[in-house]
């Protein structure tokens, strides 16, 4: 394992990364079952048990290629959004079907593999100016934050006649009441330095549930390889749809993937003074392969996993820690009704606390230059706001193109800045376009 992950190097040990795959895995387990009932039958045709076989193998692949590329303790599965985009433009807005539309993933994915050998993604990541980096690390900390408050059902939905647009949960509620025990818990944990503190909390919590009717997995290899099958539905789509499709997925797929690196690598403390990350092409070219190779399998884009932020508070601190989540991610394909057991609630406090941990890039803002304040403050809340990494990002660097351009500095700019920018304004052009069903 030394030899391997260099342990001592990074101040760790087994244990202590064994713990912290372990921690990683119970905090993204979710997605094993959310992704069946996003790109599932109901809204692409797939079986939900065939999106569950390729959610946990297109989760263990990608897992394991990133620790063992890049030796850091990051996870990934089929992203949260990525799914959505798959599920509700593709196969919704643009009518394509499921094998086409994991042909659209595989082009992606192959696309991505051809910007990171040749280091156009690693040049886009240290374009990015310093200050908007340690935006984006507050900002997917107050978005994870906010998901924890979510899945806790502490933050819910307007309520019927308030003037809000979220709103406080009853008291009432025992997951409300489990969740915000566990949080006093976890933070006396963390604050008193308990080592695997967050992670003894979150596995020791019992609520007396009823055990699955089943224990027997159900694996299904349907599509399997369909992805190649849906090659000539793809490419006999009208040809401004096909370039909305590709840039849609290239744009959210590689801001989502920056973005939770340099937020999870700061969090590990990785980043040079610079705010750049070491290494970071291999991490990329895990997430491209990954990606590619969930499309074969028959799942949505994998991207790496915010949730990986709790491995690195756990401790995790090398490829040790992704190979320990991977293979979680591959037991979990025979013990499915076990990985059901874990109830959001539990794992809730874990990414509130994460969210407070990563918030401390904000000190390393100057507040008091507007030039830097707008662009981190547009990331900072569009993330959590927009319910999107990719949109705080988006209009983090719109801002910063704008204030830069007012203020005449355009010798700051570093000239990726504006292909970057042109991108996504073109990406939201072409959203509203197939909004009004011009495409």
């Amino acid at each position: 394992m030394e030899k391997l992950f260099h342990l001592k190097e990074h101040g760790t040990n087994v244990r202590t990364e064994i713990i912290a795959g372990i921690t990683t895995f119970l905090t993204m387990a979710y997605i094993i079952f959310l992704n069946p009932t996003v790109i599932g039958h109901k809204n692409t045709g797939m079986a939900d048990t065939a999106v569950v076989t390729a959610t946990c193998i297109g989760a263990a692949i990608g897992t394991w290629l990133i620790g063992w590329l890049s030796n850091y303790p990051m996870a990934q599965a089929p992203g949260l959004g990525l799914n959505a985009v798959f599920a509700y433009t593709l196969c919704g807005q643009f009518g394509l079907s499921a094998p086409a539309s994991l042909a659209a993933v595989f082009i992606g994915g192959v696309f991505f593999i051809f910007l990171t050998v040749t280091g156009a993604r690693k040049a886009i990541v240290e374009a990015i100016p310093y200050s908007l980096k340690k935006a984006i690390s507050a900002g997917i900390g107050l978005f994870i934050a906010i998901i924890g408050f979510s899945n806790a059902n502490i933050v819910i939905g307007q309520k019927s006649g308030a003037p809000t647009i979220v709103d406080l949960a009853s008291f009432e509620n025992p997951q409300v009441l489990l969740a915000l025990f566990g949080l006093i818990v976890t933070t006396v944990l963390v604050i008193k330095k308990v080592k695997a503190g967050i992670f003894q909390f979150c596995f020791g919590q019992d609520m007396g549930i009823t055990a699955p009717t089943t224990w027997a997995p159900n694996l299904d290899f349907s599509m399997f390889g369909k992805c190649f099958t849906g090659f000539g539905e793809l490419f006999s789509a009208p040809i401004a749809s096909l370039i909305a499709v590709l840039i849609t997925l290239v744009l959210v797929d590689m801001f989502d993937t920056i973005g939770t690196l340099i937020g999870a690598a700061d969090k590990a403390g990785y980043l040079d003074e610079n705010g750049n990350l070491p290494k970071i092409e291999r991490a990329m070219l895990a997430d491209a392969l990954a990606t590619s190779l969930g499309a074969i399998f028959g799942t949505s884009t994998v991207t790496t996993y915010v949730e990986s932020t709790s491995g690195i508070a756990a401790g995790g601190r090398t490829g040790l820690t992704s190979t320990v989540t991977g293979a979680c991610f591959a037991l979990a394909l025979f013990a499915s009704p076990l990985v059901g057991l874990v109830p959001t609630a539990a794992t809730a406090p874990i990414l509130i606390i994460v969210g407070i941990m990563m918030c401390s890039a904000l000190k390393d803002i100057d507040w008091g230059d507007m030039d830097v304040a707008f662009p981190c403050f547009f990331t900072l809340v569009g993330m959590p706001f927009f319910w999107s990494i990719t949109d705080g990002i988006a209009f983090g660097f719109i801002s910063y193109l704008v204030v830069k351009m007012a203020r005449g500095k355009f010798k700051e700019i570093h000239p990726l800045m504006y292909t970057v920018v042109g991108l996504f304004i073109l990406m939201y052009v072409l959203s509203a376009l197939q909004a009004l069903k011009i495409l």
